[in-house]
C-alpha cells in the first residue's frame, strides 16, 4: 500500500530550540575545541611585535596567549586550535620547545644528552593553523572550518585576558539557541559597539566611532557551526558584515560581563597587565602554581 505523503511542515521556532538542545545533550560529553585569533600584526604595539606575534608577548614570563589558554583549561577545556599568520614559526617553536621554556632543563654536552626536570605536562592538543600573513579575522575562522568539523565552539582573541565565567558563558548560549554568543563588557570605547535589548539579543553591530562610549565586544565568545556560512573569504572582517547580518537576524547574543577585562594593544597596556601579574592579584589567575 502506497503511503500519502504531504508537505514538509517548516520547523517552527521551538522546534528549533528543542532540536538544538538536543544536539547539545548528546554533545555535553565532548568539550568544545577553542579556537584563538593570533594571526594579525599588531601594529599598535610595533615595540614588542616586530619581534614575535602579539600574542607571544609575555606577561609575567609567559606568552600572552600561554595565560589566555591556562585560564580556559581551568574550566576544562584543553582542545585548542591557534590561528596562526604574522611570524607563525614563533608560536610553533614555543610548542615544539614546550618543556625548554617551561621547565629546568640538564644538557650533558659530552654525552649528548639532556634531562627535563619537573616537565609538567598540561592536558592540551594544540593545532597550529597557517591561515595566511593578511588573511582577515573572518577569513582565518573560515579556514580552521575543517578543525572544527559540525560541532560549537568558543572563539576569542589572542591579546585579551578577563575573569569570565566560562561555564556560565557555555550555559547561556545552550540555552538560547542562536548562532553566536559574545561576551561583552563596558570599557572606555575603543572596540565594535552594540545595541543590546532587554532580552539580552544584540540588534545591531558596528565598528567604533570616536564619541562612542558603549557596551562592547569583549572576544570569548561560543559560535555553532552554522556562522561559517556568514564568512566568505580571507578578506572577510568576522567583526563588521558577519557580526552584522547575525545581529540583523536575531542570530547574536551577548553574555554581559561586568569583572576584569584587559586586551592587550599598547605598550601601556602590557605594562598594566605586568604590573598586575607582578603584585599576585592578576584577576585571570585562577588557576595553583
Amino acid at each position: 500500500m502506497r503511503l500519502r505523503t504531504g508537505r514538509r511542515q517548516k520547523m517552527s521556532t521551538t522546534d528549533k530550540t528543542v532540536s538544538l538542545r538536543l544536539k547539545w545533550s548528546e554533545r555535553k560529553k565532548r568539550k568544545m575545541k577553542v579556537v584563538i585569533l593570533a594571526g594579525g600584526l599588531g601594529t599598535r604595539i610595533s615595540e614588542e611585535s616586530h619581534l614575535k606575534p602579539k600574542p607571544m608577548i609575555e606577561i609575567g614570563g609567559r606568552p600572552i596567549l600561554w595565560h589566555i589558554m591556562k585560564y580556559y583549561s581551568e574550566f576544562g577545556f584543553h582542545d585548542f586550535v591557534i590561528c596562526l599568520g604574522y611570524k607563525q614559526y614563533v608560536v610553533k617553536e614555543f610548542f615544539a620547545d614546550y618543556f625548554l621554556h617551561t621547565s629546568d632543563v640538564t644538557f650533558d654536552l659530552a654525552n649528548n644528552k639532556m634531562e627535563v626536570h619537573n616537565n609538567y605536562a598540561e592536558p592540551w592538543k594544540v593545532t597550529l593553523v597557517d591561515t595566511g600573513l593578511n588573511t582577515m579575522t573572518g577569513g582565518r575562522v573560515k579556514r580552521i572550518q575543517p578543525y572544527i568539523g559540525d560541532e560549537p565552539f568558543m572563539l576569542t582573541y589572542g591579546d585579551g585576558v578577563c575573569n569570565v565565567d566560562l561555564k556560565g558563558l557555555v550555559e547561556f548560549h545552550k540555552s538560547h539557541g542562536k548562532t553566536a554568543t559574545i561576551t561583552t563588557v563596558s570599557i572606555d570605547q575603543q572596540k565594535g559597539v552594540l545595541d543590546i535589548g532587554p532580552d539580552n539579543e544584540i540588534r545591531s553591530f558596528r565598528e567604533k566611532a570616536a564619541s562612542d562610549g558603549a557596551i562592547i565586544n569583549g572576544g570569548f565568545m561560543v559560535l555553532n557551526p552554522e556562522v561559517f556560512s556568514y564568512l566568505k573569504d580571507d578578506t572577510t572582517v568576522f567583526e563588521q558584515e558577519p557580526m552584522s547580518r547575525l545581529a540583523a537576524e536575531g542570530q547574536l547574543m551577548s553574555f554581559y560581563h561586568d569583572g576584569f577585562w584587559q586586551c592587550m594593544d599598547t605598550q601601556r597596556e602590557m605594562q598594566l597587565l605586568e604590573k598586575l601579574w607582578q603584585s599576585g592579584k592578576a584577576p585571570w589567575k585562577i588557576w595553583k602554581e
